[in-house]
């Protein structure tokens, strides 16, 4: 008798079955119960549509969209708005952070109004290098390739990841500063320097919470592709601008 079978129990939840299927190869898994008698059969047709629906619910997740159970032509208007109010009230809430954090330098940053104009160019790029890496590890959580036990392993490799993309956009941008910002204002070249440094700084910052918000999420018994959009681009925007103005401010003379 085969006493090592790989099976399936009925308390399991559904993604560690697709897992299952992926790691086996195989076309059918036995269901037990918690006494390890057959109760069933999973087929693999069955982990495709589970696989299909987890996808989809993380895509709709991740975009600020309550998950549907429909085809899109067969939900209704009112149905979509209630799916998508929420996400964008607590968006637009959680954007009272940076405007707080704004508010509050305001007067130093009158005397480097120049600054004022690369905000937008520096959250887009610290959300950016944050929505790379979460999504990367959302992915890498989903079939099981990470748990939280690496986090250690994680957060080094995304270090050095960080550190040589970080250096390189920095490079990149003073490089831009200086041959066509300078075309159209007067920065000076210390100026330059700082907004490159804050960028480096704050895609590095990025990629950190981009990696160690979906494990925590996942710990914690939250679904990680909840927090890859709304509570990830909260925090990386609202620390992008505190590292920003602390450097301006503490490097740069101010009027």
């Amino acid at each position: 008798m085969e006493e090592n079978v790989i099976c399936v129990s009925t308390h399991d939840d559904q993604e560690q079955v697709v897992q299952m299927f992926s790691k086996y190869n195989f076309l059918a898994l036995p269901v037990t119960d918690a006494e390890g008698r057959l109760v069933g059969i999973v087929t693999v047709d069955d982990a495709i549509d589970v696989a299909l629906e987890e996808a989809t619910e993380d895509v709709e997740l991740m975009a600020g969209i309550t998950p549907s159970d429909k085809p899109y032509l067969k939900v209704g208007v009112i149905e979509t708005w209630l799916s998508r109010v929420p996400w964008l009230m607590l968006l637009m809430l959680s954007a009272t952070f940076t405007g707080a954090i704004i508010s509050s330098y305001e007067s130093a940053l009158s005397n480097l109004v120049i600054l004022t104009s690369f905000i937008p160019m520096l959250m887009g790029t610290a959300g950016n290098a944050g929505g790379q890496t979460s999504v990367t590890i959302i992915r890498a959580i989903a079939v099981g390739d990470v748990e939280f036990k690496d986090i250690l392993k994680v957060i080094l490799k995304e270090l050095l990841v960080s550190l040589s993309i970080g250096l390189t956009v920095g490079v990149i941008c003073f490089g831009k500063i200086m041959l066509i910002d300078r075309l159209y204002s007067q920065i000076a070249i210390n100026e330059a320097f700082v907004i490159s440094l804050v960028c480096t700084i704050t895609l590095i910052m990025a990629k950190l919470v981009g990696c160690i918000l979906p494990l925590l999420a996942k710990k914690i018994k939250l679904d990680p592709a909840v927090v890859a959009s709304p509570l990830m681009t909260t925090i990386v925007d609202a620390l992008a601008l505190i590292i920003y103005c602390a450097i301006a401010l503490a490097v740069l003379p101010v009027m």
